[in-house]
């Protein structure tokens, strides 16, 4: 009897634990796959961003597409960041607005709605870590079950809150660069 109390107990810990566990946004339909493609003619998954997509060279976002879109998806998010900046993650660029009936955008393209970066802009900036090692930016798009209703000069916080319970699907390209 002592060890089915306990088992109750350690579960319901568990779940209380869970519940307070922040991880991004929900899943709409948290058991089916869910997995976009998400790729770049100019670099590949793990690969250097070429210096014409960063601070140093022209500071355009890069062409990217996105496969695998769910039919029910409604609107497609994207955010870009830094998890190795000094400081912790930086944000890039912070975009929504995208058709998932027409899922590119070409280079230097904005999206239908831009937020605010890192850098206190709105709009796509570049790669522009300090000198050392290599930093990984991630693009990471959602789509969304539902319009996620942001506005001009959203943050990537304001982003994740409006996907909260609509993600249908998710996908990331993973591209790295170093400065001298």
């Amino acid at each position: 009897m002592r060890s089915w109390a306990s088992l109750i107990a350690v579960s319901a810990l568990a779940g209380l634990l869970a519940g307070r566990c922040e991880t991004g946004p929900e899943l709409a339909d948290p058991g089916a796959a869910m997995s976009i493609t998400v790729s770049s003619s100019a670099f590949a998954d793990g690969g250097d961003i070429p210096r014409r997509y960063t601070c140093d060279g022209d500071d355009l976002s890069p062409p990217l597409a996105f496969g695998g879109i769910p039919s029910g998806a409604r609107e497609l998010t994207l955010l870009v960041e830094d998890p190795d900046a000094p400081n912790g993650t930086f944000v890039h660029w912070v975009a929504w607005g995208i058709d998932p009936a027409q899922p590119t955008l070409g280079e230097g393209e904005a999206a239908g709605g831009s937020g605010t970066n890192g850098f206190g802009r709105t709009g796509y900036g570049g790669p522009c870590p300090p000198p050392g090692p290599a930093h990984r930016y991630i693009f990471k798009v959602f789509a969304l079950s539902r319009p996620s209703g942001l506005r001009a000069g959203a943050t990537a916080a304001d982003l994740r809150s409006a996907a909260d319970g609509a993600v249908l699907a998710e996908g990331t390209l993973t591209g790295r660069y170093a400065r001298e």
